[in-house]
């Protein structure tokens, strides 16, 4: 796309609507072909597009070099406590986030009554004296009356529902107990929860068997709800991990997202073909989705079953020892001269990045049409993974614009309609007459992520503007001072939203 340099002002003129944004590339989110118009804004809502040359506006934004774009879904976040805490959500806006979705890998907020200390790994959360939420009518309330710079809409935990209900986690659970959790879910997708998520391959869930799960996910039935799953396994058993993904799912009549899609571990490097045909084959028969975070590494707490000296694992955090924190594992092990696997244990409780993926598997989920886009970022880590601050501008400027991996419009699909469509957010991810105001102006010739892994904490270049139930919230690379996100509730039956895959 060709675009002249023009600058942008912002002016007072007398009242029709509150903002008009002129002369600007609209990428609408349905991923078809970009096309120049005019924008008005009034009362959170888009209120007309075209060529509005004769009308007038409270505030003017000339835009004629830039894009602007459905305000950005991050499907795939922690940022359950964060929109509380911090209801800034710099990191977030910063990127052109206006909505993100709670609740995932099993862990959540809401609903959770702690019989103790935090099981791993509800502690990427927050701290126990931030879980005060006893279900989600309450975690709503909370986030309304901040009013943080962002929506909200949440999933429920399945580790969440173990720890309220059972006594230790690392066991399945008893036909009672699952009795238990299965009110409190239906309570929770009663009060607005979007669905059920899994984290099955932490040791608080790993014990829970199929059947659990399934009898949970049997409460989606009923009102539409979605299941995502962090999957039993990413590593070597992807393939068996993914079926009973699936399973579970096609058994329920619910629609299945797996989280964070990749081929983790050397020995699985290369197989994304193999794990993206099984996608497919499933899609061609039930409503399956992924979504994907654009780098070829992760990061979680410290695992010991991925203790390894395949790749470079490096310690984010760690309670007993906070000055190894930046440093790599073998580094450290070397250091106290003792085994990788000694070193993980004295370092935990602890948190890490692993360089375990391989750049073209990523490449190739991350390109995939079943394939939303989610930071997986970690909000409360003191040496945070850099996708949470860059995921979003990295996909647009490096993948887009320099790897050419998808034109610009697939991105802002990938990124707005396709989430909201999955996750029911029918007035949000698409620009249109009548939807909420949120909205991302950037430059689609320099917006860039800038966060690295050893300077995580860096604003993106590009983002110009954004504007969240129509108030603008982030401009010139600050915050305003002016916050309007709302938590979300579920509006109707989620499997609306999926589409049966064909080639």
């Amino acid at each position: 796309m060709a675009i002249t340099a023009y600058p942008w002002a912002i002016k007072d003129v007398c009242v029709i609507y509150e903002w008009v944004i002129r002369q600007a590339h609209i990428i609408d989110g349905s991923a078809q072909p970009s096309y120049r118009a005019d924008l008005a804004i009034t009362a959170g809502k888009i209120a007309a597009i075209g060529n509005l040359s004769g009308v007038q506006a409270q505030r003017e934004i000339v835009a004629s070099n830039w894009v602007l774009a459905p305000g950005f879904i991050d499907v795939h976040t922690h940022d359950d406590l964060q929109v509380i805490r911090n209801p800034d959500m710099l990191p977030k806006v910063s990127q052109g986030v206006t909505t993100v979705i709670v609740g995932n890998c099993g862990i959540s907020a809401s609903p959770v009554v702690l019989q103790g200390e935090l099981p791993d790994p509800m502690n990427l959360l927050g701290a126990v004296e931030d879980f005060s939420y006893a279900d989600l009518a309450s975690y709503a309330r909370a986030v309304n009356e901040i009013q943080p710079a962002v929506n909200v809409a949440a999933l429920v935990g399945h580790t969440a529902l173990r720890n309220n209900h059972m006594d230790r986690l690392d066991r399945a659970a008893t036909a009672y107990e699952i009795a238990q959790m299965r009110a409190q879910l239906h309570l929770a997708l009663e009060q607005g929860a979007l669905g059920l998520s899994t984290g099955l391959a932490y040791a608080s869930a790993i014990e829970s068997t199929t059947e659990e799960v399934q009898a949970l996910a049997e409460v989606l039935r009923e009102q539409g709800g979605v299941y995502t799953t962090h999957l039993r396994t990413e590593f070597d058993g992807i393939l068996d991990a993914m079926e009973e993904a699936f399973a579970i799912g096609h058994s329920v009549n619910a629609p299945v997202i797996i989280s964070h899609l990749k081929c983790a571990g050397a020995g699985n490097w290369g197989r994304s073909k193999e794990v993206l045909g099984a996608l497919e084959t499933a899609a061609r028969k039930h409503w399956v989705g992924s979504d994907c975070y654009p780098y070829s590494a992760s990061s979680s707490t410290l695992d010991l079953q991925q203790v390894t000296r395949d790749f470079d694992i490096v310690i984010t955090w760690s309670e007993p020892h906070p000055e190894q924190g930046g440093k790599t594992l073998a580094a450290i092990a070397d250091e106290w001269q003792t085994s990788l696997m000694d070193a993980a244990r004295r370092l935990q409780p602890a948190g890490a990045v692993y360089h375990g993926m391989n750049e073209q598997d990523v490449q190739a989920i991350l390109a995939h049409p079943l394939t939303m886009v989610g930071s997986d970022g970690l909000p409360v880590d003191p040496l945070p993974h850099p996708r949470l601050w860059g995921a979003f501008p990295r996909v647009l400027g490096h993948y887009s614009r320099d790897l050419q991996l998808f034109s610009l419009t697939e991105a802002v699909y990938k990124m707005t309609r396709l989430s909201a469509d999955r996750f029911g957010l029918d007035n949000r991810g698409r620009i249109e007459v009548g939807a909420a105001a949120d909205l991302v102006l950037f430059d689609p010739l320099n917006v860039r992520d800038t966060a690295t892994f050893a300077a995580p904490q860096q604003l993106a270049e590009g983002i110009e503007a954004v504007w969240v139930n129509g108030i603008l919230t982030y401009c010139n690379k600050a915050m305003t001072g002016q916050r309007a996100g709302k938590f979300l509730h579920r509006q109707r039956d989620l499997r609306k939203g999926f589409f049966l895959f064909n080639e």
